[in-house]
């Protein structure tokens, strides 16, 4: 089946020419066509055609696609879409006065959100989630990551497990599962924090495995979670079974973790908002993806991480919402753009590389993703807009039309 994707005002290729992602200066290069349009063949982007050259292409349909823009799909590399419960206490707390940290340690913060996951089914949890990814398909995204983290034993964390399984299942779009279970430490092991790492390298890292749960094992390394030498040993027993890395750090204190991560050869490390210069410059020759999120800093009112510097030193960056109860309750992709933009000093193009193709590399799938190149997959994102900076330049507003999923319309606001 062959389909064209008629007459768009442009088409944001984000091209790699085969590399597959993008750093340094690499990423104010958005490869901007226009007066072409877009043939897809089956479940793949076939060509690139110039306008005048459309009469000699024979196709099945089409889709008219003028005073629009084509854009690769959007990627979320980073949340916590699978949870149950509202912070919005917590949200009240902060506003008058306490910190995350300061609340976590009184019980509240991720341990919270553990309580209402574990009081909630396998069925509630996947009927409050669903209409969050449909939220996130209205926007132009095509895979998702969602991490575990919130039931913290070994029944709840395969709980959540099983609910990512079955909306992958379920849904059109890539849905990448995480294993988060080293969040934090559950109350009930507070003060034999050894008896709860136990568990998660003895008994569920091996259980995830062999069903095939997760694709990547992800650690908080922070000092109210895990520190450098408790990640280290999570990391070890991961990479016996199987499972590419991610970590959390650099987000309130640095304790290591980054170092941990890189010797590890993580497939990102998230946060880093407190990284150090020194530190910044390890990041400049790593294929490790700096994946960052703005939607944490401003959802807590602190620090952004270094994105000028980390971009200026040759990092590779992405950015994800992050979105999750309690630091980043965002799921608005077009807002963390903007949020990078104006917070951040990233400029636009900058912004819409880190949610393409630099968050396909972060979850492993630029070889396939990310980019509007003959051969990958066809995910796409159908803009109503004639200039593709009107997507950071109109905050928090939604102007996706339609979304493509291995050539499938998934998403057509006609329709909805």
């Amino acid at each position: 089946m062959l389909t064209l994707l008629k007459n768009p005002a442009q088409i944001v290729t984000c091209n790699t020419n085969k590399k597959n992602y993008k750093r340094g200066k690499e990423l104010n290069d958005v490869g901007i066509l226009t007066e072409h349009s877009l043939l897809l063949e089956d479940e793949k982007i076939k060509n690139v055609i110039a306008n005048e050259n459309l009469s000699q292409i024979n196709y099945n349909n089409s889709i008219d696609c003028t005073g629009k823009i084509i854009l690769p799909g959007l990627i979320d590399c980073h949340t916590h879409t699978a949870f149950a419960g509202s912070r919005a206490d917590e949200f009240r707390q902060r506003l008058s006065g306490l910190d995350y940290e300061e609340i976590a340690k009184k019980g509240g913060g991720i341990n919270a959100t553990v309580k209402a996951v574990r009081n909630s089914s396998y069925e509630e949890i996947l009927n409050v989630t669903r209409p969050r990814i449909d939220y996130f398909i209205s926007q132009g995204v095509t895979s998702l990551e969602i991490k575990t983290g919130y039931g913290l034993s070994y029944y709840d964390e395969i709980k959540l497990l099983q609910v990512i399984q079955k909306l992958n299942s379920e849904y059109e779009i890539d849905i990448i599962s995480t294993f988060l279970g080293a969040h934090t430490f559950p109350p009930e092991y507070k003060n034999d924090p050894l008896k709860y790492i136990k568990i998660i390298v003895e008994e569920l890292i091996p259980f995830i495995a062999e069903n095939k749960l997760a694709h990547f094992v992800d650690v908080f390394c922070e000092s109210t979670a895990f520190s450098a030498d408790q990640t280290e040993q999570i990391f070890l027993e991961a990479e016996k079974h199987g499972f590419k890395l991610k970590l959390h750090t650099e987000q309130f204190n640095n304790i290591g973790g980054l170092d941990v991560a890189l010797k590890h050869k993580a497939v990102s490390v998230d946060h880093l908002e407190v990284i150090s210069e020194d530190d910044i410059k390890k990041l400049s020759t790593s294929e490790t993806v700096v994946v960052m999120l703005p939607g944490v800093s401003f959802f807590l009112d602190y620090g952004y991480a270094p994105a000028r510097k980390i971009i200026d030193s040759g990092g590779i960056v992405a950015l994800s919402t992050d979105y999750n109860p309690g630091s980043s309750h965002i799921a608005n992709m077009n807002l963390i753009m903007s949020l990078a933009a104006l917070k951040m000093r990233m400029s636009i193009e900058e912004t819409i590389n880190s949610v393409t193709i630099n968050a396909a590399k972060a979850l492993d799938l630029e070889k396939v993703s990310g980019s509007i190149e003959p051969g990958k997959n066809a995910d796409l994102a159908i803009f109503n807009t004639t200039e593709y900076a009107d997507l950071v330049y109109s905050v928090g507003k939604n102007l996706n039309v339609i979304t493509i999923k291995n050539g499938k319309v998934i998403y057509n606001s006609a329709a909805n």
